[in-house]
C-alpha cells in the first residue's frame, strides 16, 4: 500500500471510503490514516502523477489545461447574459486533483467571511477555527534577506502555521513588477497590510505561495499529505477509477438512510467495494453534486429526468453554485527599467537558460503571482458605492416580495449586501500577473508586459451543476448564471474604472508605455461591459454545490458535512461553501479537509 490494485479492492471493504483524491480528499485520507486501527481507501478517477515535472515546477500556468492527463476539461451551457459565452472550466485530474494545476496561490479569506458560515446555521464554522485547521494544515518558510533587499516584504509569525505539511513561502517575486503596482497603490491612499493571513486582507500586500523552497516545487496534496505516507499499511489508494454512484441501503422505516459502499468503474468493468463506517465525497463542486444525484439524492425532477430513483428528497443539490470570475487588461513596460516577466520564456534560449537555473534553485521558474489588493467598492468609487448598493438591496427585497428567491437566499444575500457597504470589508480584488495574459492582441517580441486581473469574489448571482445522463462519464451541466444579477456586472466595471485612474500616479505614470488589451478603443461603460463580457475567464473557484446550510434553506450536508437524510455519508470539499469567500480557495480546501478529519473521528470514536 497505499497504491492497490483491483484485486485489492474489488468486494473487498474499508473503514473509510474516499472519493477524490484530490486537494481536500488526500488531507483528509491522511489525517483519517493516522490511525493504525482504520482502514482508508482513497478512490481517484485520474493517475497517479507524482515526480511529475510538468506540475512540479513552477510558472508553467495553465501547462496542464485541457490535456485528459491531467484535466476534467469541464466547460459551461452558453452564457445567456455573457453574449452566449462557453467558458473552459479546468480542473485537476490524477492524486492532488486541482492542486496540482492551479496557480499555487496561498490565499485566506477575511474573518468576517468565514464568520457568515457560522451566521447562516452551521455552529462552530468560524474564523477562529479556520485560523486553527488553517495553522494545522502548513509550515511557513520566512523569505530569504535577498529577497528582503530587493523588496520590503512583511510577516507576522502569529498568522502562520509550523508543523504543517503544505510547505508555503513568499517565493522570490517579480520585484519590480511588485515595486510598479504596490507603490501606486499606496500613493492612490490603499492600506498596505503587514500580513493578510490574520483575517484583515483589506488593503494591499504580498502573497505567499505553496512552493517548497528546499526544492522550489509544488507543495500539493499529493507531494504534502499523501507521498510521505506511502507505506502506511491502513492507507490504500486506488487510481482510474470512474465512481457511478454511491450505495444507499434501503430504508428500515423512517431511519436515516446508511450508505454500504460504492459502486465504480475501471477500464469499463464495474465494480463495487465496501464500506465498514463511512463514505465521504470529495470529488470537488463539480463531481460531487453529480455522483450524489447518480447515488438517488437530489432533486426529485433531475433524479427523474435521469432515471434514477430517488433516495432522499434533497433540492439543494447542485444548487447554490457561486463562482468567481475575472477579465484581465495588459499593459506594454517602459523598457528603461529592467523587468524578468514570464512572457521571457516564449524564448527558446531563455527557457531553456531557465530551466538549467532552475535545477540549481534559481532562476525566474521560483516565481509566482504576487501583488495583490483586496479593497470595498467605495476605494474605487465612493460617491457611487452606496447608490450601487442600494440599487441591488431594492432588487432583492422586490425579488423577495414576489416569491422569486429559492428558501435561504435572501439571508445570503443581506450579507453580501452589508459586506458591500462596509469600507473595511474587500469586494474588489486587483491582481498583477507578471507578462501578457489577455488575447485580443499578441505581445510584440523584445516587449515586455503584465496584465492585471479585475476579479469579482461576492456573485450575486446563483447557478447550477447537474448530473444530464446516468452514464458517468457524461459531465454535469454547468450553468453558473454569470451577470444574471447585473450587479456582479457592474461591480467588475467599476473595477476596471478603478484601473483606468492609475496612470495618473507614480510609479505607473512613468512605469507603463500604454494599456495593450483592450486599449483606448473601450471607453464608455457599454464598451467596457462588452469587453468583459467577452473576455471574462473563470477563477476556478466553483463553491455552493453542496452547500453547508439548513435543510429547509436548501442545505445539502449539516455543519458535521453529513447529507441529510443519510447516517454516514458526508461531503469535506468546497462544494460545502454555503456563502463565497473573498480568496483563492486552495487554502481553504484543506482547511476543511482537516476539519473533516477531526469531525469524523469524534463522531467514530
Amino acid at each position: 500500500m497505499p497504491i492497490l490494485s483491483i484485486d485489492d479492492v474489488s468486494e473487498k471493504s474499508f473503514d473509510y471510503i474516499i472519493i477524490g483524491g484530490g486537494t481536500a480528499g488526500l488531507a483528509l485520507a491522511a489525517r483519517l490514516s493516522e490511525d493504525p486501527h482504520v482502514s482508508v481507501l482513497v478512490l481517484e478517477a485520474g493517475k497517479v502523477h507524482l515526480n511529475d515535472s510538468k506540475i512540479d515546477m513552477p510558472v508553467q500556468y495553465g501547462a496542464t489545461f485541457g490535456d485528459p492527463e491531467y484535466d476534467w476539461a469541464f466547460k459551461t451551457t452558453k452564457q445567456k447574459y455573457s453574449n452566449d459565452k462557453e467558458v473552459p472550466w479546468p480542473r485537476g485530474k490524477g492524486l492532488g486533483g486541482s492542486s496540482n494545476m492551479n496557480f499555487y496561490c496561498w490565499i485566506k479569506p477575511p474573518a468576517e467571511d468565514i464568520d457568515a458560515f457560522e451566521k447562516l446555521g452551521n455552529p462552530g464554522w468560524n474564523w477562529a477555527e479556520y485560523e486553527k485547521y488553517s495553522k494545522k494544515s502548513e509550515t511557513f518558510h520566512p523569505p530569504a534577506q535577498e529577497q528582503i533587499n530587493l523588496f520590503p516584504h512583511t510577516f507576522d509569525p502569529n498568522f502562520r502555521g509550523t508543523s504543517g505539511p503544505i510547505q508555503v513561502t513568499i517565493p522570490p517575486t517579480v520585484h519590480t513588477i511588485d515595486k510598479l503596482v504596490q507603490g501606486t497603490l499606496v500613493n492612490k491612499g490603499i492600506k498596505v497590510i503587514k500580513d493578510p493571513y490574520g483575517g484583515d486582507i483589506t488593503g494591499t500586500w504580498i502573497a505567499s505561495a505553496n512552493l517548497d523552497p528546499k526544492s522550489w516545487s509544488r507543495s500539493s496534496s499529493a507531494t504534502a499529505y499523501l507521498q510521505p505516507h506511502l507505506n502506511r499499511r491502513n492507507l490504500g489508494v486506488l487510481t482510474g477509477t470512474l465512481v457511478s454512484r454511491i450505495i444507499v441501503d434501503d430504508r428500515l422505516k423512517d431511519e436515516e438512510l446508511r450508505v454500504s459502499g460504492v459502486e465504480f468503474l475501471l477500464e469499463k468493468d464495474k465494480y463495487v467495494v465496501k464500506a465498514n463506517k463511512e463514505v465521504i465525497l470529495c470529488a470537488g463542486a463539480i463531481n460531487s453534486p453529480k455522483i450524489l444525484e447518480l447515488s438517488g439524492i437530489g432533486r426529485p425532477t433531475i433524479l427523474s429526468n435521469l432515471g434514477v430513483d430517488v433516495k432522499i428528497d434533497l433540492p439543494g443539490v447542485g444548487e447554490n453554485v457561486q463562482e468567481h470570475i475575472f477579465v484581465g487588461i495588459s499593459y506594454e513596460l517602459n523598457p528603461e527599467t529592467p523587468h524578468e516577466t514570464f512572457d521571457l520564456l516564449a524564448d527558446p534560449v531563455y527557457a531553456a537558460k531557465a530551466r538549467e537555473l532552475y535545477a540549481l534553485g534559481k532562476g525566474l521558474h521560483r516565481s509566482s503571482i504576487s501583488s495583490f489588493s483586496y479593497l470595498p467598492l467605495s476605494a474605487g468609487n465612493p460617491v457611487e458605492a452606496p447608490i450601487i448598493a442600494d440599487k441591488i438591496e431594492a432588487e432583492i427585497k422586490e425579488r423577495q416580495e414576489k416569491g422569486l428567491l429559492p428558501p435561504g437566499l435572501a439571508e445570503q444575500l443581506s450579507l453580501q449586501i452589508s459586506t458591500l457597504r462596509d469600507e473595511a470589508s474587500p469586494d474588489f480584488e486587483l491582481v498583477a500577473f507578471p507578462g501578457f495574459f489577455t488575447t485580443i492582441s499578441k505581445p510584440e517580441a523584445g516587449k515586455l508586459y503584465f496584465s492585471m486581473f479585475c476579479m469579482l469574489n461576492h456573485p450575486f448571482s446563483r447557478g447550477s451543476i447537474h448530473a444530464t445522463s446516468k452514464d458517468p462519464s457524461v459531465h454535469p451541466e454547468i450553468d453558473p448564471h454569470y451577470f444574471e444579477s447585473d450587479i456582479d456586472l457592474e461591480l467588475l466595471v467599476q473595477q476596471f474604472k478603478f484601473l483606468r485612474t492609475f496612470p495618473d500616479s507614480e510609479p505607473w505614470k512613468s512605469g507603463v508605455v500604454r494599456e495593450v488589451d483592450p486599449g483606448p478603443k473601450c471607453q464608455t461603460d457599454e464598451e467596457i461591459r462588452d469587453y468583459i463580457k467577452n473576455n471574462l475567464t473563470s477563477t476556478w473557484h466553483t463553491a455552493g454545490s453542496c452547500s453547508m446550510l439548513p435543510r429547509e434553506k436548501q442545505g445539502v450536508v449539516d455543519p458535521k458535512l453529513k447529507v441529510y437524510g443519510t447516517k454516514n455519508l458526508r461531503v469535506a470539499d468546497i462544494s460545502i461553501i454555503p456563502l463565497h469567500i473573498a480568496a483563492h480557495t486552495q487554502a481553504t480546501a484543506y482547511v476543511i479537509g482537516e476539519k473533516a478529519a477531526d469531525l469524523i473521528k469524534m463522531d467514530n470514536v
